[in-house]
């Protein structure tokens, strides 16, 4: 069987990746018949159906043989030799040529529906799977995959996985189809029909052929085409740098090398196809016109009969149908392969998070937090944070301050449990967050990142998530925030769309969005990861003010101030705070109030002043240009 690989990875050589490429062909015809068993296995009664329709209509197109012969034999020959047709026997054979044609019709129908609802059925499914797979897995599985060959996963490798199931029902028909076929050819006359037979060879030959040639190239086709959405994605994703360095034209040469070998492979298989399809077609020809040209002689000296002549003749041109039909499902299992078994890899990866059973105390009121000697690295050889601990207690506001990569992020990653520690415990309320029941930890504690994403949804939409919240919470949470003014001031208020990611928002806007998002939700424990950066900062002292008066229904609700850890570079912001952590290399270099950290700590005044001095200088450049 094959198994996925990380096509994310751009320094495999080429020499390689045409390797790999072949060694995948060979393996695919088996491992393709073990992806239509899961789909059989999954589907058992879509693929009923479809099936007996396609075996109807096979058994109507060999009866369709049948009446042409028994008609030339009934009525065509009898007509030249009396000159004369019975409106009888027209009418008989009018009627055996609709009801064949209506029978194969409804066979066609049901075929095809069949197979059109099994396919899009199990599509479904694999990305509803793939989906929740991708939200049960941790922020580190996703750290370490392209977001591109995710994207990918659930989309082109889904739709290639279970590509084989429009042509199945199809080619399991026509091979019943053949196989009625030939034995009518043997009954109407051995001589010829072995003749017209001794093409069968041939053309499964030419088809081997072609399947050998094509399906190590067909494979590479679908591994870049998940490179190539890598590519785009990215590009997507990263616009504002691009444009913002003139990086433009490498972006676009980046996409273009990728594209080119995508189109180079995909015209190596149209190469391969438009070589064999011609051969596949004109093999079942030519086998016709021998067997015409035997059978002429054979009706001449009165060794069969014309209406058997006609019938094998027809016959033999419908019997290459069946091969062809099983040529197409064979070469859509390269494709398959590649695409299950990357969605299978998804579906089988370990690493989820474990849950325990616990349940968080209910009730209002700060949360207490406990960090206990946790260590954390991205990477084994480089650990980030290293015995870190501190405690909050309920209802107090504690700032995170540090340089750049001193792990405050990642703490409030650690927090929220979106990774679990290398060692130490993080604790809330005396629990082990890991000893939660799924769900426990989200009821307790919010997290507003330092990246506000808004999806492309009305206001209330992004401030709600889906959950049962009335406006009256939505707008006390927005004022708490600070947005309760400009969404007012939109057209449609709460139901004013936003666009993708709140492109219709300015930064500021976005994040108070944010913020509210988490607010609605009453968190014991909120956690804000520099998550006012982009707004004023008159508004951010009014955000974090309203959050210490905990506000009815704002913070934790009922007047009771939740538990606040906050991310800041601002004097203001950290001012603010009851208690002031410095974080430097993973470290707490230093903790107490923000004036005292000041005297005490050379590193914190230079860390805290450098960062005001950049603001004021921005701001006065903002003036001038201006004016």
């Amino acid at each position: 069987m094959v198994v996925s690989r990380d096509v994310g990875r751009r320094h495999v050589s080429s020499n390689a990746a045409e390797q790999r490429t072949q060694d995948l062909g060979r393996g695919s015809t088996r491992a393709g018949f073990a992806v239509l068993g899961v789909a059989i296995r999954r589907e058992p009664w879509v693929f009923a159906v479809s099936t007996l329709g396609s075996l109807l209509f096979g058994a109507l197109t060999v009866a369709d043989a049948w009446v042409l012969g028994w008609s030339t034999d009934h009525v065509l020959l009898p007509a030249f030799r009396d000159g004369e047709i019975g409106v009888d026997i027209l009418v008989v054979v009018v009627a055996l040529f609709l009801g064949v044609a209506l029978l194969r019709a409804v066979g066609i129908v049901a075929r095809r529906l069949g197979a059109g609802i099994m396919q899009y059925r199990l599509q479904a499914r694999s990305r509803r799977e793939v989906t929740r797979r991708y939200l049960e897995l941790p922020m580190a599985w996703h750290q370490q995959h392209p977001t591109g060959v995710l994207l990918s996963n659930a989309n082109s490798d889904v739709e290639a996985a279970w590509g084989p199931i429009a042509p199945l029902p199809m080619a399991v028909g026509t091979v019943a189809m053949m196989v009625i076929a030939v034995a009518q050819m043997l009954l109407a006359d051995v001589v010829m029909a072995l003749i017209g037979l001794l093409i069968f060879p041939l053309v499964i030959a030419t088809n081997v052929v072609y399947q050998r040639l094509s399906q190590g190239w067909a494979t590479r086709a679908q591994e870049l085409r998940a490179e190539v959405s890598e590519i785009a994605h990215e590009s997507f994703d990263g616009a504002m740098v691009v444009k913002t360095l003139g990086r433009e034209q490498e972006e676009t040469g980046r996409f273009a090398a990728k594209s080119r070998e995508l189109r180079d492979v995909n015209t190596r298989v149209g190469r391969i196809r438009a070589a064999f399809d011609p051969t596949l077609a004109a093999l079942p020809n030519l086998g016709v016109l021998v067997v015409l040209a035997v059978g002429v002689q054979r009706v001449g000296a009165g060794q069969t009969e014309p209406g058997d002549l006609v019938t094998i003749a027809y016959l033999l041109t419908i019997v290459s149908f069946p091969i062809r039909s099983i040529g197409w499902l064979l070469g859509e299992f390269p494709r398959s392969v590649v695409g299950y078994s990357r969605v299978d890899a998804v579906l089988r990866t370990t690493g989820q998070m474990p849950y325990g059973e616990r349940t968080m105390p209910r009730g209002a009121g700060g949360a207490h937090l406990e960090v206990g000697d946790v260590e954390y690295g991205y990477h084994a050889s480089q650990p980030l944070l290293g015995g870190l601990s501190f405690a909050v207690s309920p209802g107090r506001t504690v700032a995170l301050v540090g340089p750049t990569a001193s792990g405050k992020s990642t703490i409030t990653a650690l927090i929220a449990r979106l990774v679990d520690p290398d060692a130490g415990s993080i604790r809330v309320d005396g629990i082990d967050v890991r000893d939660l029941a799924p769900g426990e930890l989200a009821r307790t504690i919010a997290v507003v990142p330092q990246t506000p994403f808004l999806f492309d949804d009305t206001v209330r939409g992004n401030v709600t998530l889906g959950a049962d919240v009335d406006d009256d919470a939505v707008w006390d949470a927005l004022r708490v925030a600070q947005a309760e003014t400009f969404v007012a001031a939109l057209p449609r208020g709460l139901d004013t769309p936003l666009g993708e990611r709140g492109t219709s928002l300015s930064g500021g806007q976005r994040q108070r969005i944010s913020l509210a998002r988490a607010l609605v939700r009453r968190p014991r424990l909120l956690v804000l990861d520099d998550a006012t950066s982009a707004v004023d900062p008159d508004v951010e002292a009014k955000i974090l003010g309203a959050l210490r008066d905990a506000t009815p229904r704002g913070g934790s609700g009922d007047g009771v101030p939740a538990t606040l850890v906050v991310v800041a570079y601002r004097k203001a912001t950290i001012s603010l705070a009851d208690e002031v952590l410095y974080l430097d290399r993973g470290r707490i270099v230093g903790s107490g109030t923000h004036d005292a950290l000041l005297t005490a700590s050379p590193g914190y005044a230079r860390l805290v002043n450098a960062y005001e001095e950049h603001s004021d200088h921005a701001s006065s450049l903002s003036t001038e240009a201006a004016h």
